[in-house]
């Protein structure tokens, strides 16, 4: 395909989306390719900012529940239940937030609103630790901390969870906009990128919960908020920066309208008959529609095809120009809709991932905390750096994943991808199980181990025995967090993308909820029916153990529902132009 370059800084206009310094469109309306440096050069000044937005992310919520109980005196059930409530606040408030993106603001500008409310939540966080009147204590420690430093605080906490919120489906949205699906190239280096974009994830991880989490418990939080707010603003600082090399979207409105609609004309048209062919179903032609990516007409949930059917009185009245779309609606608007309907059930099926992934940042901390943390008589080891192994499993399992074995599936398959989503997406739903397994096993084995009648029980068993977890943790968050990404960016119509990003952050959000409530039931259930609950206020005379078998059972259940829906599930069809 040959393309005119341009000379000078512009903008072309491809179907309903502006894109900026790039070359001029094709006869098809198609982005020509770019070169790997552009392309790559773009997504650094992303990379950078989602490297330091999740060294702040999981630098507060790593290491919170032990900020509750130790600061703020909350019991562990307690404690547990605010850290899953902050976590799912972040994690389904992306649901608004890429509505927004995708409908008005555009996904460049949601990432700077986003990162303004997020260095002001730190700031006032930072505030709380050296504003005499905010602080929690007038001395070094205290029974019962100010109520105005709780009110500050969760205040700056729920501020910066809203911006994560907003932050993490914009940015990585506008990440993989970069990459223009309709070049074979760009298609595969986008491949790539969720993968890399993990990889950033993880070494903001990882810097986290070794470095941060140690001057959190050994030096001073509000030493570790000044970092993270120096650090998050020179983040931001180089993605500013990076604007002459970006890509933008330009937003189209409401992408829930067109899906009204077809459901509208559906139920309009209910009783009329299906045509004898999908192709005298209504479609645009390419000249008119102007954009390249049509969708193919699928069999599934052929109720829908019904508001793409022509009526004679549309014949007569020339449909093209005088169309009500609230009676009539295209292919490829029908499709979408379908698109739609089809992520419901498989974003269900993975609820329980969330909730096992919620363990990992609050009960496994925890536990950690009541372990034997020494690696010299002179450093004990914070226990939120524990999750370092699920950072460095998740990075490696990427990296070999991405260069070793997708290139010799897709020789294998002779595919470009290799292995699909959802198989990808199962196989973290399967290694979620044995990691609530060796959970359970490990919690019994330190139970047994402690004397329940000396303090916090004695001699306690090393952390290390917490290894196998945090490292399945890692490897599952590679194969179903990273398909998730690429599934509810993938298969979501393309007007929906950041909120394709909000569903799959909402599975660990709504997770987190789900672990409340089950927390809630089985704390009720367990106090009425036994002699102590399984949530004691001492984590020694609590049944963790039995909590996590509990939920190995549900996720085991629940990955053979996924298995059913994922070989059922239709993908999105592209028509070749």
């Amino acid at each position: 395909m040959e393309v005119e370059q341009r000379n000078q800084r512009g903008s072309s206009k491809v179907g309903d989306e502006q894109w900026v310094n790039d070359s001029k469109v094709d006869h098809k309306g198609r982005v020509p390719l770019r070169s790997s440096t552009g392309v790559w050069k773009a997504s650094f000044f992303i990379l950078a900012l989602e490297f330091s937005e999740r060294l702040s992310y999981f630098g507060i919520i790593t290491n919170l529940i032990i900020y509750l109980t130790q600061v703020l005196n909350q019991d562990l059930k307690t404690a547990a239940k605010n850290v899953n409530y902050w976590f799912g606040v972040a994690l389904t408030v992306p649901l608004i937030g890429g509505f927004l993106a995708d409908a008005y603001w555009g996904r460049f500008k949601s990432v700077v609103i986003a990162s303004v409310i997020y260095l002001l939540g730190f700031a006032l966080l930072t505030m709380s630790q050296y504003v005499p009147s905010l602080k929690s204590c007038k001395t070094d420690a205290c029974a019962e901390p100010r109520k105005a430093h709780e009110i500050v605080f969760f205040v700056a906490m729920y501020m910066i969870s809203i911006a994560t919120g907003v932050h993490k489906t914009s940015l990585e949205s506008f990440g993989a906009d970069q990459f223009d699906e309709n070049h074979i190239e760009e298609r595969k280096k986008k491949m790539s990128f969720f993968n890399w974009w993990n990889s950033a994830l993880c070494l903001g991880l990882l810097l986290a919960v070794t470095f941060l989490v140690y001057i959190q418990d050994y030096v001073s939080w509000g030493v570790s908020d000044i970092i993270i707010l120096s650090v998050m603003t020179i983040s931001f600082g180089i993605f500013l920066g990076g604007i002459p090399h970006y890509r933008h979207s330009v937003p189209k409105g409401s992408p829930l309208t067109p899906l009204a609609q077809v459901l509208v004309a559906a139920f309009a048209k209910r009783s009329l008959s299906y045509p004898a062919s999908p192709d005298q179903l209504y479609e645009l032609s390419e000249s008119q529609r102007g954009d390249p990516r049509t969708l193919c007409h699928t069999n599934n949930l052929r109720f829908l095809d019904k508001a793409a059917i022509i009526e004679s009185q549309d014949v007569e009245t020339q449909i093209i120009e005088v169309k009500n779309p609230w009676r009539l609606a295209t292919v490829t608007q029908v499709e979408e809709t379908k698109l739609v309907l089809n992520v419901i059930p498989i974003w269900l099926s993975t609820l329980l991932f969330g909730v096992v992934n919620a363990q990992g940042t609050s009960f496994f901390i925890k536990q950690g905390s009541f372990m034997d943390r020494k690696l010299t008589d002179d450093f004990t080891m914070p226990a939120a750096s524990m999750y370092s192994f699920t950072a460095v499993a998740m990075i490696l399992t990427i990296a070999v994943y991405d260069k070793v074995v997708i290139p010799r599936l897709r020789r294998l398959k002779n595919n470009e991808r290799g292995l699909n989503i959802l198989q990808r997406v199962g196989i973290g739903l399967g290694v979620s199980i044995l990691l609530m397994i060796s959970a359970a096993l490990v919690e019994r084995k330190r139970l047994n181990f402690i004397d329940p009648q000396q303090p916090r029980g004695g001699p306690s068993l090393s952390v290390f025995w917490l290894t196998p977890q945090f490292i399945f943790l890692g490897i599952g968050d590679a194969f179903a967090l990273v398909g998730l990404q690429e599934y509810f960016y993938d298969q979501v119509p393309d007007t929906m993308r950041s909120l394709g990003m909000a569903l799959y952050l909402s599975v660990i959000g709504v997770g987190s909820f789900l672990t409340n409530l089950l927390i809630t039931i089985i704390d009720r259930v367990t106090e009425k029916f036994s002699s102590s609950s399984w949530f004691s206020r001492d984590l020694n005379k609590s049944r963790l153990d039995n909590f996590y078998w509990l939920i190995a059972v549900l996720s085991g259940i629940n990955l053979c529902v996924y298995v059913i829906l994922a070989k059922r599930y239709s993908y999105k069809n592209i028509q070749k132009t």
